[in-house]
């Protein structure tokens, strides 16, 4: 089958019919996380406190697969407040390494979400993980020591 079904010990199950999320082929598609404790089952009251736990259950998702939020193309982010957008905005901004390109990002509020969350966030995310070690092989490997490798032009992914 060409659909790879992704769950994690790290992030909620499922309270529904759907995958936490599907491979196919270098596409990875994330339902729509809320901020359930995947140990506890509880939720956080601050919307702050619930975007850092989306975030961690996007992260666990991620790692399934070997990823990392700098794979993540494109979120939408949907709020029941759009009052606490900047706060929201703050706490998501943080998990994002300013190395990369943050991702494509729609947001809306909505009259309500699963369980009383007050935010909840999908995603869709571009496993690049093959081509990466294609350009390392291809220059060599930077060794983690810069770049400057003339057939990488500094684009190989290693940190300068």
């Amino acid at each position: 089958m060409f659909l790879q079904k992704i769950e994690s010990e790290k992030a909620p199950k499922a309270i529904g019919p759907y995958s936490p999320a599907i491979k196919l082929g270098d596409f990875v598609y994330l339902s729509g996380q809320i901020p359930v404790n995947p140990e506890t089952g509880v939720m956080a009251e601050t919307i702050e406190e619930q975007t850092a736990q989306v975030m961690k259950n996007i992260e666990g998702l991620l790692s399934e697969m070997n990823l990392e939020l700098r794979h993540i193309v494109k979120t939408t982010v949907f709020v029941t407040d759009l009052g606490e957008f900047s706060r929201m905005n703050e706490v998501y901004a943080s998990y994002f390494d300013e190395r990369y390109p943050y991702p494509a990002r729609s947001c809306v509020q909505v009259a309500a979400l699963p369980k009383g969350a007050k935010v909840e966030i999908e995603c869709l995310v571009l496993d690049t993980l093959a081509y990466e070690q294609q350009m390392m092989q291809g220059c060599g490997g930077c060794s983690g020591s810069g770049c400057g490798s003339e057939c990488c032009e500094g684009d190989c992914g290693c940190s300068e």
